[in-house]
């Protein structure tokens, strides 16, 4: 029988509560530590209710409307504390830039509102007489300061050719898709099991492990799933020692280096972690890239993949 779809009727009520008060907290680039720690309580506590009326009605988040969900998986993103201080700090940069530009220029704009959320498209923008309300993709969360200043001047200023082709390659790139993802697997329903119908990713990381770790990493979990994001084929979910492989992969079609090579990518995530530089987070470092390209068929790989993404790859929304 079908799980009915849950519709949660006060779910945009308490995102705009959350929105409201990161923007108090992005006000200043030091925002108060008490006020963040009362903050993430708070939404830890929408979460937990929002998983506790999933449980009563023998379901779970992934049954949840598309906005109630994608609001409950931009929330249960933020209840980590990296993920929440990264969050304010580029809030807080977009504002920073966004004044400047209006001062360097002589605009007047009383008031600039910046959220920074999980929305269909890239971003957003209403304009008043007095302000200025910026609404931009949780995917530009950690974009540098040039890309930020892109998608200020695109509100401020309107379409450019330059601010548009910085704002779409980014868009394209896979710091911006991982994002993306992180939200994606949060209400991600999985195959619970590493063996597919024609690989066993159980038997591919002893093979990988072996091989470029010396046997050295401990297996993480280890799932089939649909994630839908574009050019997106793997993803390792740090919090939960997780690696997910798309289910397309697991095809006769496919040949078993490629998906031997996408288990690797994210095995490199669990290997090498996430490094800070210059408040931003990389994942994929100097080192990270010189070891991805430690794997015997790389380049092949890697052809394959861009073949499969090519075909498949969901358009990136209209600016």
């Amino acid at each position: 029988m079908q799980m009915q779809t849950i519709h949660l009727k006060n779910i945009k009520t308490q995102q705009r509560a959350v929105l409201d008060r990161i923007s108090n907290l992005a006000s200043t680039a030091t925002p108060n530590t008490i006020q963040i720690q009362e903050l993430t309580q708070t939404i830890t506590q929408v979460v937990a209710t929002i998983e506790k009326i999933c449980a009563q009605s023998q379901a779970t988040p992934a049954n949840l409307t598309r906005c109630s969900r994608h609001i409950y998986a931009w929330m249960k993103f933020l209840t980590h504390e990296s993920n929440l201080q990264l969050h304010l700090q580029t809030t807080y940069k977009i504002k920073q830039i966004a004044q400047t530009l209006c001062e360097t220029h002589q605009q007047q704009l009383v008031n600039i509102v910046v959220e920074l959320t999980q929305i269909a498209g890239l971003c957003k923008y209403k304009r008043s007489l007095v302000g200025m309300t910026i609404i931009l993709s949780e995917g530009f969360i950690n974009a540098s300061d040039e890309i930020l200043e892109a998608l200020v001047k695109l509100a401020l200023f309107g379409k450019c050719q330059h601010s548009t082709r910085l704002i779409r390659n980014y868009a394209e790139s896979e710091e911006y898709s991982y994002v993306l993802t992180e939200l994606d697997v949060i209400t991600e329903v999985v195959v619970e099991n590493a063996k597919g119908n024609y690989y066993d990713l159980n038997e591919l990381f002893h093979k990988v492990n072996h091989e470029y770790f010396a046997s050295s990493l401990i297996k993480p979990r280890l799932i089939w799933g649909r994630i839908n994001t574009y050019r997106k084929f793997g993803h390792y979910e740090s919090a939960r020692d997780k690696v997910m492989i798309a289910l397309t992969l697991d095809n006769a079609s496919i040949p078993e280096f490629v998906v031997e090579f996408v288990l690797y990518h994210e095995l490199l995530h669990k290997y090498h972690g996430a490094t800070w530089i210059n408040g931003r987070r990389m994942v994929h470092t100097t080192e990270f890239r010189r070891d991805e390209r430690k794997f015997k068929l790389y380049k092949e790989a890697e052809e394959w993949l861009n073949n499969l993404s090519s075909c498949d790859k969901n358009p990136i929304p209209s600016l």
